[in-house]
């Protein structure tokens, strides 16, 4: 039995999300260094050529790229399988309603982030290691819509239970509010969001195209409320009482918010353009990341002063103590490195301010694989604190 079995939380769920999170990290070499000119996304018919004729450096690029999706996908599902059993362990025992009266009910939604991020990381593996995969997309997206659409009735029938619940009877602490805590849910519709925008960007037929526009649209504007609100609802509290020291990691989960939303408005540009006949010029787009860029940098910057501030690190990274919520720290790591990789590509490079495989280029590509190692050292580091199975004499302890 491991530390996560014996004291769970549903913010394990967080460890399969980061896992998927990685996954499309490694997916990114594909994405943005490997033609494709057929389609939006890389395949596995744009892939193999290059892995059988390329040089020796493409040829090492595409087998790591390929092991690391092949091997934080596993990652990913398999932590989904064992939240998914834990959360119904837990759902059953006797401190589940008090949890579910508490701030902390809205932990919850960090069930359907997860569900998303499966979904989204099954689409690529299958992108990259199934031959033919396009020439049956457009039967795939509808299917995708309709589970990221029960993925969303779920986190909002979660939601919608949470906020009625102590509007009816009160119990949420605004004294206890004081980080951004509350901001889960925009991440999880946020995640849904982006997941039902993907057949805006690939499908050529304007119908789905149109319904993933309207959908998307609908889960992005929630996401974006809900954070508006809760940065309003936690600021003062924060002020007032300082940060929660456990939920400090929550500082930064705008970062991934805004690489999330930024993806998403990108590919329903991109449907509009080849669907709808309404462009969006490259400056436009550059311009469009490099301002959720610059909020991730500021919010980096926060967060790192206030975790450094209160300790967190030496406390609950490399201390003696665990907390389910270190596994929001993957998030904006992997968020960043994500961001940079589009910031270049589809920003600097595509307005013509850089060129492609410069000096320049490989410069801020070696910041985003930075960021992408740097994550998969501290997954290693939570792996070894949360999932090392405990001695007995701990186990029985706990």
């Amino acid at each position: 039995m491991s530390h996560a079995a014996t004291k769970y939380s549903p913010l394990y769920f967080l460890a399969s999300l980061g896992m998927g999170g990685l996954s499309v990290t490694f997916f990114m070499y594909l994405f943005f260094w490997v033609p494709h000119p057929n389609q939006p996304v890389p395949v596995f018919e744009d892939v193999w050529p290059v892995l059988t004729g390329g040089t020796l450096l493409q040829q090492a690029m595409i087998l790591t790229a390929w092991t690391g999706i092949a091997f934080f996908a596993f990652l990913n599902i398999k932590l989904l399988i064992f939240n998914l059993r834990k959360y119904a362990e837990f759902k059953r025992s006797e401190g589940f309603e008090t949890f579910a009266q508490a701030n902390a009910g809205s932990q919850i939604l960090a069930m359907p982030l997860a569900l998303a991020m499966s979904v989204n990381v099954g689409f690529i593996l299958g992108m990259t290691f199934v031959p033919g995969l396009w020439s049956v997309v457009e039967y795939l997206f509808p299917a995708a819509m309709v589970a990221f659409l029960a993925i969303g009735y779920l986190a909002l029938r979660q939601l919608g239970h949470f906020i009625a619940s102590r509007l009816h009877s009160g119990g949420f602490s605004c004294e206890g509010n004081n980080s951004f805590a509350q901001m889960l849910p925009a991440f999880a519709l946020s995640m849904i969001g982006v997941g039902l925008a993907a057949p805006a960007a690939m499908s050529t037929l304007p119908l789905v195209s149109g319904i993933s526009l309207v959908l998307s649209s609908f889960f992005i504007t929630a996401a974006v409320i809900i954070t508006l609100v809760v940065m309003a609802m936690s600021i003062r509290p924060m002020m007032e009482h300082g940060v929660n020291v456990e939920a400090a990691p929550t500082i930064m989960v705008v970062i991934p918010l805004m690489t999330v939303i930024g993806i998403a408005l990108m590919r329903q540009n991109y449907g509009l353009e080849a669907n709808f006949a309404s462009p969006t010029t490259n400056p436009e787009t550059m311009m469009l990341l490099t301002r959720l860029l610059s909020v991730q940098v500021l919010f980096g910057l926060f967060g790192i002063a206030v975790l450094s501030r209160v300790g967190y690190l030496r406390r609950f990274i490399t201390g003696q103590e665990t907390s389910a919520g270190s596994y929001a720290l993957i998030c904006p790591g992997v968020a960043l490195s994500v961001m940079l990789h589009f910031w270049l590509n589809k920003g600097l490079v595509a307005a013509g301010i850089l060129a492609k495989f410069s000096a320049a280029y490989w410069t801020i590509s070696a910041l985003a694989v930075g960021f992408q190692v740097a994550m998969i050292v501290l997954v290693w580091m939570l792996a070894t604190k949360h999932f090392r199975p405990l001695p007995q004499g701990a186990v029985a302890a706990a």
